[in-house]
């Protein structure tokens, strides 16, 4: 039976999570506004940030939805959502240095709940040297948790500070930090408890997962540290989703060892109770870090040195005559997931939640 409606939003529904590269590649790239000389780098699929440049300076800028769920504490959902804004601009190697918030309230946030994420979010930014440049905030019928408006972020820099997300170079050695599922694991299990299939100790870990979605400061750590190539974080997709659109826009082969990549006990426990792939499923807090054969000893020492696992999982290859960017793990192919499971496995705990 066809879905079909003569309504505007006819037509077969989409997936949850990002629109796919088909569909960026048809509908979002050619119509992208005026086009400027003053955009060094424009919305790319797969890509983190785009680049302006202003006078001799490089501007470093993103976008993303705010999301806060309440469950977690506000104070730490309020953590949890800005280092997932300032992270695309954090892998770019220019700090996060401005941020401008759209919020959409639902109207059964009071004004106490809104002041202890504000709070926070002014806490962390100032820690950060970020300022809030400007901003909107209004409560709407129709708005509801967790989604509840966006934040943009600029970073200023000297180009020459600029690490690009198609910068990875054959012979570049692969690092990942904190591990593959590590946010998906984390919120699930906060969320539904022991709905997610283990209990004991191990929820109890499984839940600790959460401390460690933050990736902002790992990322300007290694980019400091260097020389850094690329930086990409594993949100939607999960590791095998940013490991792909890394080597596609390197245009490169990675070969990634299986039994290189640390993987939590819990997290493995968690997936494999809701029968989901640890490396298709979002890590918000981990990134994928390409980096050049001499600086990996120097970028390990900086990242161990603030309490960050991380670990060298493979190589950036040439690619052969006529081949296609890749990945592949053990010598056999690793695609990019269609579909983040973290999103279907949310639905159905949150179904069973309420019946």
């Amino acid at each position: 039976m066809s879905d079909d409606t003569d309504g505007p939003d006819s037509g077969r529904r989409p997936p949850a999570g990002k629109v796919d590269r088909g569909f960026f590649d048809a509908a979002i790239a050619p119509n992208l506004g005026a086009a400027r000389a003053d955009v060094v780098l424009g919305p790319t699929h797969g890509i983190d940030f785009g680049v302006l440049e202003i006078g001799d300076r490089a501007v470093a800028i993103a976008t993303d939805p705010l999301s806060i769920s309440p469950e977690l504490g506000l104070e730490r959902a309020a953590r949890f959502a800005l280092d997932l804004i300032l992270a695309d601009v954090a892998v770019s190697g220019i700090a996060p240095s401005h941020l401008s918030v759209c919020f959409t309230l639902p109207p059964a946030m009071t004004d106490e709940a809104f002041a202890t994420v504000w709070e926070t979010i002014h806490a962390e930014c100032a820690d950060l040297g970020i300022a809030v440049a400007t901003g909107h905030t209004a409560r709407y019928e129709g708005c509801a948790y967790p989604w509840i408006g966006a934040g943009t972020v600029l970073g200023v820099g000297d180009f020459d500070q600029l690490i690009r997300p198609d910068g990875a170079r054959p012979g570049d050695r692969l690092l990942l930090t904190t591990g593959p599922a590590v946010e998906a694991v984390g919120l699930l299990s906060t969320l539904f408890g022991d709905a997610v299939g283990v209990s004991g100790s191990t929820l109890e870990d499984a839940q600790a997962c959460l401390e460690d979605v933050h990736c902002v400061r790992d990322a300007l750590t290694a980019a400091a540290a260097g020389p850094v190539t690329a930086m990409h974080d594993v949100t939607e997709g999960g590791l095998a989703g940013a490991l792909n659109e890394m080597a596609v826009g390197a245009e490169s082969r990675f070969a990634i060892e299986r039994g290189a990549v640390p993987i939590r006990p819990a997290v493995e426990a968690v997936c494999e109770a809701l029968e989901i792939d640890p490396w298709a499923a979002t890590s918000c807090g981990s990134l994928v870090i390409a980096v050049d054969p001499d600086g990996v000893d120097d970028v390990v020492t900086a990242l161990e040195e603030r309490g960050t696992v991380v670990a060298d999982i493979g190589v950036v290859e040439a690619l052969d005559e006529h081949a296609s960017p890749s990945v592949t793990v053990d010598g056999d192919p690793l695609a990019h997931p269609a579909v983040d499971p973290s999103w279907g496995a949310y639905a159905d705990l949150l179904e069973q939640t309420d019946e």
